[in-house]
């Protein structure tokens, strides 16, 4: 076992702007699993085949939430610029932006800033948070 820390040891930056960029852009997948879709049914007041069907797609042998053909997110508002199933967002939407390829490195994290304009600033998330949050799913 070793006892080095990452190097975002004393934490990380953040705080969303609600900008959206993480929702829109170039085309992307948010995997999602049973207990995510029936979460967003019921936040829906839909039924998940119906959430199943208009929502999501295979890729591979995993589910994907679609995105349009600009790349937004099936659920993402481009009038409001906001998420209609917020409270009921997948992991990967929530652990953003502390993925593994965005913390992978100081150089990733800086790439990644580049899109997100809530990282590097805001108050500091602890490593502890940061590490709950990657552990989340594995992007």
């Amino acid at each position: 076992m070793t006892d080095e820390q990452p190097w975002y040891k004393d934490g990380l930056q953040f705080e969303c702007t609600q900008c959206g960029n993480c929702c829109t852009g170039a085309p992307g997948m948010v995997w999602v699993d049973d207990e995510e879709l029936q979460t967003i049914a019921d936040h829906l007041g839909k039924s998940i085949g119906e959430v199943r069907l208009l929502h999501t797609k295979l890729y591979g042998r995993r589910v994907t939430l679609k995105d349009y053909a600009n790349g937004d997110c099936t659920f993402f508002d481009g009038a409001e610029r906001r998420c209609t199933i917020y409270s009921a967002r997948p992991k990967q939407c929530r652990s953003w932006p502390f993925w593994n390829s965005n913390i992978a490195s100081p150089k990733d994290w800086q790439e990644m800033q580049a899109d997100c304009p809530g990282a590097g600033q805001g108050a500091f998330v602890s490593l502890e948070e940061i590490q709950q949050r990657a552990a989340m799913i594995d992007v």
